[in-house]
């Protein structure tokens, strides 16, 4: 199978990437390298000839046909997106051009591409979306694929509207289309800005670990690589214009997080006190959303699957790997708005 994947040197794209490489999947990196992207996420796999890169942006139409027609894939996974919480409170135009617009004309070039084609059974348009268009849950209950969409950020009504796009194209117009909708990821890869690499990174430089307003905050984690294997399995085996939920059903208190990473390096990497000293509790973000969790029900019932790790043993991969790959985080910390606290609503 051929695949083009949108956002494919980004943190889940990479990683879903280099697992289809890895599987003997022909891959098209479509990725316009935005500031979160970096190439050298998918170096173990770019001088693979299953492994191809355009250098192209979801909003341009004319590169979208050219690339279709050029590489012929049988497959979209879309997970080009602007997706950082606290970017999109300080510049929500980008994220409504990039995840609305985008998704516009990334689905009308697929759907142009697939009526030239014959209109194939075998074709896929697979959207990867996320639980915050969901809204905030109270302390109990989990989302399932049928919560009403209730998004609280300029992000998730961002996505919230590419999703609606996405069910809408497939009732329209007949593109087949597939959904997922997946829970907090954490890994190799992720770009200094999120949690979990500020946490480590700020510990390592001795400088204080923010935690938003008293930590109390829930997620549910779910590492990357446990992801990408979901994701390609709903992408060759989900019914068409069904969605599915992907969460690592391991629910932590950001505070409860923090203070899990802190052990971790206490233990892997000792410093003159413990790294938890560092933790600073600062102002919370805007509509900071209390509690995400996924019911994975439906595609452990249809599609057979589970996530492989726990979030202390994902947690113990993901410092490993930054200990051990500083020439790839050092690089990325001069990027625009890296270090810097964003999102304040001001």
């Amino acid at each position: 199978m051929k695949v083009l994947i949108t956002g494919g040197a980004g943190f889940i794209g990479s990683a879903v990437v280099r697992l289809a490489v890895s599987r003997g999947h022909s891959v098209v990196n479509l990725d316009a390298l935005t500031y979160a992207a970096c190439l050298d996420n998918v170096a173990s796999v770019a001088d693979s000839p299953l492994y191809a890169f355009e250098h192209a942006d979801i909003r341009d139409r004319g590169a979208l046909d050219r690339i279709f027609a050029k590489h012929e894939p049988d497959a979209v996974m879309h997970l080009a997106a602007e997706s950082h919480v606290d970017r999109s409170i300080d510049g929500p135009g980008t994220f409504m051009d990039t995840n609305v617009m985008g998704t516009f004309h990334l689905l009308e070039a697929a759907r142009a591409y697939w009526n030239a084609e014959g209109r194939p059974e075998t074709f896929r348009f697979h959207h990867v979306s996320t639980d915050e268009v969901f809204g905030s849950l109270g302390p109990d209950g989990q989302f399932t694929e049928e919560t009403p969409y209730d998004p609280r950020s300029p992000y998730s009504a961002s996505k919230a509207a590419s999703d609606h796009l996405v069910r809408a194209w497939g009732e329209t117009y007949g593109l087949p289309v597939v959904l997922s909708n997946c829970s907090n990821n954490y890994g190799p890869y992720h770009f200094p800005e999120k949690l979990i690499p500020v946490v480590i990174l700020n510990a390592l430089h001795g400088r204080p670990i923010p935690v938003y307003g008293a930590g109390e905050n829930v997620r549910d984690w779910l590492y990357v690589e446990d992801h990408a294997d979901a994701l390609l399995l709903v992408l060759e085996k989900g019914a068409l214009g069904r969605s599915y939920n992907i969460g690592g059903e391991n629910e932590r208190t950001n505070l409860a997080l923090v203070e899990t990473i802190c052990a971790i390096l206490d233990r892997l990497k000792p410093a003159d006190r413990p790294y938890s000293s560092l933790i600073a509790f600062v102002t919370d973000r805007p509509g900071h959303d209390l509690r995400y969790a996924i019911d994975p029900t439906r595609i452990r019932e249809e599609l057979g699957w589970l996530p492989s790790v726990t979030v202390e043993e994902g947690l113990e991969k993901t410092v490993r790997w930054y200990l051990e790959n500083e020439d790839w985080w050092r690089a990325l910390l001069e990027r625009d708005g890296v270090g810097q606290r964003l999102g304040t609503g001001t």
